[in-house]
Parts: structure tokens; sequence; C-alpha cells
């Protein structure tokens, strides 16, 4: 978010926290009391648990810390404290019901909007430029994409609708970029809603290399499938393997062969896996694999972001690979606007000055790095948002999906998870380091 004065943030903020509620209504008024309560995988929580969740979050920093107001339902902060409980425990919790969730979190958000016309938004950082608000709004988006990913486990008919995506332009891409070597400024020091792992902004060098234009496709992943790639053990890391067998991995998670075509179930539909979308629901080592299959690697986190930012005719990083100015609907598929990627080579207005495409947006993007924190990082305002998972469990995810929303995407913006998740909306792309009668 760039800088507004007082009055436009505070209209800004009432925007996005009603916009973000709009959304959450829609993923859980599409399923009747039994779906919100069902677990429908161990993998994730009940959708009534995060509804409820994120008005519990809402309530701790906003209603209490911010505005100062007696607590409103003190009795259930252990119930949904995401660290007391595992997902696979929390559908044995006493937890709220359907229409108490749905009340309780519209009692919390009528106090905040009464709160928000005299909140302070200076004098001390938590409120700098409504940044709890934004933290706020931010967190609700991601359990925003948490549901959608339960949606896309639950079983039976269709709950969710979307318009198909863009369709990408006819026209000839070149298979892979050039990105040259040198400095370029990493992280930020300046977003406002800039969560801690984005910062501070520092220098970092990258040697020059090579980067798919595009996130590795459906049809591209078929061939790895089609010559053994999942059954040749040259490919696969020795804990990737060892993962392989173990899940007896095949296949992208939800795709299906029926006779000589790969099919698909996605969001309740059953239909032929399309060859130009990007591959999703592979998780890093099946990355990682195919990588390798195809004489190529995963980028490091520090190359996805000089893709996407760095501008060789300013010399300057920019917010996004576009520009400065926000996501629409011309650059980038997020929001839950489509319900699928778009063919690869779509959102010509979205490129980056290297020239690849969709690296906002779409699928998530492995990349081969651990999650760590940045030189001189600090955590605010606690430590369990990024702080107690750095390290070399998880790995780094860039750029967002078409499930992701523009508030919680941006050039800096990190997202990690384990190595072996595939329910998450994750893709890939590969690069590759020149060479020597390419440099």
């Amino acid at each position: 978010m760039q800088e507004l004065g007082t009055e436009d943030l505070r209209e800004h903020v009432a925007t996005e926290l009603a916009r973000t509620r709009r959304r959450s209504a829609r993923l859980t008024d599409a399923v009747d009391d039994e779906d919100l309560v069902k677990q429908h995988s161990p993998l994730m929580s009940p959708l009534v648990w995060d509804l409820a969740h994120v008005g519990s979050q809402e309530e701790l920093w906003l209603v209490r810390d911010v505005g100062g107001r007696e607590p409103i339902r003190p009795d259930i902060d252990d119930l949904y404290d995401a660290f007391q409980h595992r997902r696979a425990d929390r559908p044995e919790l006493p937890l709220l019901g359907p229409r108490e969730a749905r009340d309780y979190i519209g009692t919390v958000r009528e106090k905040v909007f009464d709160l928000l016309d005299d909140a302070p938004l200076e004098g001390r950082r938590l409120v700098e430029q409504a940044f709890a608000f934004g933290m706020i709004v931010q967190h609700e988006q991601q359990h925003d994409e948490t549901m959608l990913a339960t949606h896309q486990l639950r079983d039976g008919p269709p709950a969710l609708h979307a318009e198909p995506p863009t369709a990408a332009p006819a026209e000839a891409l070149p298979g892979e970029v050039f990105v040259p070597g040198g400095p370029f400024t990493m992280g930020t020091s300046t977003e406002a809603w800039a969560l801690d792992n984005e910062r501070p902004a520092h220098e970092v060098h990258v040697d020059a290399f090579y980067l798919d234009t595009t996130p590795v496709t459906n049809a591209e992943f078929a061939r790895f499938i089609d010559a053994g790639g999942y059954r040749d053990p040259q490919w696969w890391s020795e804990t990737g393997s060892r993962y392989r067998a173990k899940a007896s991995l095949e296949a992208p998670r939800f795709w299906f062969r029926d006779g000589d075509r790969w099919w698909r179930r996605r969001f309740g539909h059953v239909e032929e896996v399309p060859g130009d979308e990007p591959v999703v629901h592979v998780s890093f080592h099946e990355a990682e694999a195919y990588a390798a299959w195809a004489g190529k690697r995963l980028p490091t986190e520090a190359e996805w972001e000089k893709a996407a930012r760095y501008d060789p005719a300013t010399g300057r990083s920019r917010r996004y690979p576009w520009g400065d100015d926000e996501p629409d609907e011309t650059r980038a598929n997020l929001g839950q606007r489509h319900l699928r990627p778009a063919p690869a080579g779509a959102y010509p207005l979205g490129e980056a000055p290297c020239g690849a495409r969709q690296l906002i947006g779409d699928v998530w993007e492995w990349t081969s790095s651990d999650f760590l924190p940045y030189p001189g990082f600090v955590a605010f305002p606690y430590r369990e948002y990024s702080e107690v998972f750095f390290g070399s469990d998880h790995k780094v995810l860039r750029g967002g999906s078409f499930g992701t929303d523009r508030a919680a995407c941006r050039g800096t913006f990190r997202n990690w998870d384990f190595p072996i998740r595939r329910q998450i909306f994750a893709g890939f792309r590969c690069a590759r380091t020149p060479l020597p009668d390419e440099r």
C-alpha cells in the first residue's frame, strides 16, 4: 500500500475490511452448516474454525489493542490460537457453531468500524499508516485462501463458481528470459503494510541467470510423467525420493488418468487437464525433480525477486513486475476471480522488465530457498508470525496464486510451507545458470 493522508487512509481501511469480509462470507455461505463444521482433510481446519479465528485475531489486535476496548469473548482465545491446537485436532474442540461464529465476527466488526473513526494512526509503530488494520486484512485474506483450498478438498457438487480467466494472446514467447547479474534491492523498508519477514530492504548480488518466461504448464509436466519422471530416482533428491515412495506419488494432486488422457478434479468439477495452464498442486519435491529432468533447477528466492522487481533502466526495484501501481484484472490473476490459473503467457500488461510473465498471481512458485530472516530482521508485532518458522524445514514460495488477494501479494511478499505440501495452489518455473558461451 502506498502512503495516504489520514482521512483517505481511514476510508481505504474501511473499504478493504468490508471487501475482505464479503469474500469470507462467499466462501462460508456457499455450503451448508454440515460442510462448515466438517473436517474435509486432516491437513485443514473445519471452515467454521477459520471463520471464527479471523474474528478472534481481529478482536485481539484491533478491538483490544488498538481500540483499548473490553474483551468480547476472552473465553475463546485459546480455542482459536493456531499454535495451541493442530489442524487435525480442531474438530474435537468446543468450537463456535456456524450461527455463533457469524454473530461473533459481526460483533467484532461493528466495534472495529466504530473505533476506526477515532483510532490513532500515529504515535506507535503498530498503528503507523494503519499497519494493524492492514495486518488484519491480510490475515483474513490468507485464511480466505486457506478456506478456498479446503473447498478444493471437499467432496460433493461444486459450491463455488467463477468466469474462466483471460486467454493468452496469440503470440510466440521465448521459452526463457535472461536476467543480468549484479546487485539489486531486495525486500522493503517503505511498504506500509509489509510484514516483518519482508523487511528490511537490503542489497543482494545475483549472478546472471535464465528464467522460464512462464510457469511450467500441465502439458510440459505431463511429458515429465510420460517419460517416467516419477519412477526414475536420478531426478529426485534423497529426501524427495523417500517422500515420493511414502506418498505413492504418480502425478500432481487431483489428477487421474482415464485411458490416454489426464483428468483432474477442480472445485467439484471433473475436467480434462488443460495443457496450456500452469501446473498446480505439486510439492517442492515434484518441482525440483521436474527441473532436474529438464536440465534446469528451481530459482533461488533472490533470483525470483530480482526477475520480478528489478528495472535495469532505472536501477530500482519496483513494487510489482509492471511498476508501482496496484494489481488489477488486466495485470494478474488474483483474488479468487477465476478459480483456476490463466493460460501460460496471459497478462502481457503484467510483464516484468526481464520479459517474464505471470510472476504475480496464477500459482505460487516454489523456490529453492529455505525460509530465513533477512539481515537486520526484527520480529514485529509478534514472533509467531514469521520467526518461529525460520529454518530449513520450510521452503519459500513467491508470487501468489489465483486464490491470493491483492492485499496479501506484492513483489516482496514471502510465503512458506513444508516441501511436501500439495493442497496449496503451488506451481513453479525453472531457472538455469548460463553456459560459458552464453555469458
